[in-house]
């Protein structure tokens, strides 16, 4: 009896899929991509409309077989893969290499893995919308081009190995034009000063601190030097205080909207020190499916690549009801509350990220979850939950106080108390680096304006006006939607590529260039402008969603770009070499006796003769990560692979071939005594099945 084909991405996905569909149904998975262009020429036709020579990676052959043959005995094959534009592509490739004889395609779309979605989509099937199809062709034709062509020059003009994206360039600028802000920041020396204060009579409750913010008479003071703040201290300390104005207001503030693609991955970075890579891999596994219970497989979270705030009518609903039973009703809004995106490009058809049942709390499947999978679908479901709780009140009181000596000062007193709790009794927003602290939370008490107070003590501090922060995780996805950069599915992959690339460390947390990102990005930005121009690559972006909302022809949009292109790539070949910068270390070649110096080639740093090519001498930095080897005694060191990943070997190699690729711990397994490794969140054993938490007990190597 013939089945009907529902063809997937991935095994988890079809698991999932596979029990709410029944026996009726045969699920297969493609595994991503079942082709693409291919990787030893450009495989675009430039010449024709830009025809792109799709190929099929030698290992799909074998499943593409089993696809056809399941094809074969198909009633109705039923494209189902995720619903963006790259599962449109995805879906239209599998028809475009399948092609069963006279069995009818039919495109299946669902945002969320549930048996009402599924059943939903199976009853309403469309067919393959080819603009989306389009859209996404342009963006990989387009990001093929800029790739495949630059990357030449770079390996003529700087060293072999390099490459440039259409998107990751734009990155790669943003990280190096803020480090150089920083390094040409010049800080200021500047005082601030704060005077304990108390009402009479004094008591714990009565005292407060109250800032030098100017003159009485409304002119700002600034204090640059410690002779400056000596004096004024010296004239605070004899003055008169007394209440100019007493300011309270009650202020509402609102949850943030459920998550979408990039304000996930900020507040994974910022409350959970997640990846941007890590984040959506993680969020991959929860939409697509986990055992749970008795439930079995279930996708936990609904899509996680989107990028509009709307949510379901049923899913506010429940979320409201849950608050109401949970937390009573006046943590109720008396109207759900709705969330419009301002960007022009954000896909209103589409629902923010959100737990698939409101009901389903995190606590209550946690032992079903590991620990990243329990602590982002926490992350998310509060989010989803807080959004349609009531705001919280905060009682906001502002204090002028006159300090009258040979001047008169002003001094400000601020208190930001929680009048009602609201939302944030679930959950508050995290705040990146460069963000104002709130205010603090101290009692001023009654106060009313005339009254006198009494000086207790003073607290002159020296601080320094401080340059822009680097980007983190966080901020840089931040930047990239700010302006237009990617859209919700290509943070992640930007992120990742620019560091396997080695044009950016993150150090810290923060994300620094390194010399080749430096020197690979001013050599784009002299010969290549507009590739590296962020208004260009944005408006770039909106023409191919123009394309994906039937207002753009694909065609048009890519020759738009190339013509130029063509024209500037002819310049840039004619371009001299650029040498990468050389390091003086100190050190006289044991050879011939010159002088030697570090360099960068295509594996890393390595020491080198300056009198190359008449002397060969070179040799390679060791990295030492503080750790023994576990075999041999040797230390080990950090290393680069041929294809630029980082892994950590022996010293003593060749004669001791010991290498791992995660990172080596001092402390050594508690059971075998053998090397411990640190896995993520938790410490495994090399050689016995030791699994264990990394603590503050189990430091990560030196690096």
């Amino acid at each position: 009896m013939k089945k009907n084909l529902v063809i997937v991405e991935s095994p988890a996905k079809a698991r999932t899929l596979g029990r709410f569909l029944g026996e009726k149904y045969n699920l297969k998975a493609s595994m991503g991509h079942i082709r693409d262009l291919p990787k030893s020429k450009l495989g675009i036709d430039v010449e024709n409309n830009f025809e792109p020579k799709y190929s099929i990676p030698r290992e799909k052959s074998k499943l593409i077989k089993e696809l056809k043959e399941a094809a074969k005995n198909a009633s109705v094959i039923y494209l189902a893969t995720d619903p963006d534009r790259e599962g449109e592509a995805i879906s239209w490739h599998i028809a475009e290499v399948i092609q069963p004889d006279k069995i009818p395609f039919k495109r299946v779309v669902f945002h969320e893995i549930t048996k009402e979605a599924v059943a939903q989509a199976f009853e309403h099937p469309r067919g393959l919308d080819m603009k989306l199809v389009d859209a996404q062709q342009a963006r990989r034709i387009l990001d093929r081009i800029v790739g495949y062509m630059i990357s030449p020059v770079l390996w003529k003009k700087v060293r072999r190995g390099l490459s440039a994206g259409r998107v990751q360039s734009v990155a790669v600028k943003i990280i190096v034009d803020r480090e150089r802000e920083i390094e040409k920041f010049v800080p200021v020396e500047y005082w601030v000063i704060e005077v304990e204060l108390a009402k009479p009579p004094k008591s714990k409750d009565s005292i407060f601190r109250a800032t030098l913010v100017g003159l009485a008479n409304g002119k700002k003071l600034e204090i640059h030097t410690q002779a400056d703040s000596d004096s004024m201290v010296a004239d605070l300390k004899t003055a008169k205080y007394s209440v100019l104005k007493v300011a309270t207001k009650k202020v509402a503030r609102q949850p943030a909207p459920p998550f979408i693609t990039s304000t996930l991955q900020q507040e994974a970075w910022r409350k959970l020190r997640f990846s941007a890579k890590q984040t959506m891999s993680i969020a991959q596994q929860l939409y697509e499916g986990l055992p749970v219970g008795d439930e079995g497989n279930v996708g936990l979270i609904t899509y996680m690549r989107t990028d509009s705030t709307n949510i379901s009518r049923q899913a506010v609903t429940e979320t409201r009801d849950y608050i109401e039973e949970k937390y009573g009703k006046e943590y109720l809004p008396e109207h759900a509350r709705s969330f419009t995106r301002s960007a022009k490009f954000a896909q209103e058809a589409h629902e923010a990220i959100r737990p698939t049942s409101t009901k389903r709390e995190p606590m209550q499947i946690k032992k079903y979850l590991n620990t990243t999978q329990f602590r982002l679908y926490q992350l998310i479901w509060q989010r989803m939950v807080a959004s349609q709780m009531a705001a919280a009140v905060f009682e906001n009181t502002t204090v002028d106080v006159k300090g009258a000596a040979k001047q008169s000062y002003l001094l400000r007193a601020t208190s930001s108390n929680i009048d009602f709790p609201g939302f944030i009794t679930l959950y508050t927003e995290g705040r990146d680096e460069d963000e104002e602290e709130d205010r603090k939370n101290q009692n001023i008490g009654k106060l009313a304006k005339g009254e006198t107070v009494d000086f207790l003590d003073i607290f002159p501090e020296q601080r320094f006006t401080q340059p822009p922060p680097r980007f983190t995780e966080a901020t840089l996805v931040k930047m990239l939607e700010q302006n237009g950069i990617g859209r919700p599915s290509t943070y992640a992959p930007i992120i990742s590529t620019i560091q396997d690339r080695d044009y950016v460390n993150k150090t810290g947390g923060t994300f620094q260039p390194t010399d080749l990102g430096a020197l690979v990005n001013d050599l784009l930005i002299e010969n290549f402008p507009e590739v590296v121009d962020i208004k260009f690559t944005a408006q770039m972006e909106n023409d191919l969603d123009e394309v994906a909302n039937e207002d753009r022809n694909w065609v048009s949009v890519v020759q738009e770009f190339y013509t130029p292109f063509a024209k500037t790539l002819e310049k840039a070949e004619k371009i001299e070499r650029v040498k990468m910068p050389e390091v003086a270390t100190g050190e006289m070649c044991p050879n011939c006796g010159k002088p030697i110096v570090m360099k960068e080639g295509r594996f890393g740093k390595f020491l080198a003769c300056t009198g190359y090519p008449e002397c060969k001498y070179t040799k390679s930095i060791k990295k030492e990560v503080g750790v023994k080897c576990p075999d041999c005694g040797s230390e080990l060191i950090e290393r680069k692979s041929k294809k630029g990943r980082t892994f950590y070997g022996c010293s003593n190699y060749p004669k001791c071939k010991f290498a791992t690729s995660f990172k080596p711990l001092a402390q050594k397994c508690p059971e075998c005594g053998y090397l411990l490794v640190q896995r993520g969140k938790s410490t495994s054993c090399l050689k016995c099945k030791y699994r264990g938490k990394a603590t503050e007990e189990t430091p990560a190597p030196k690096t």
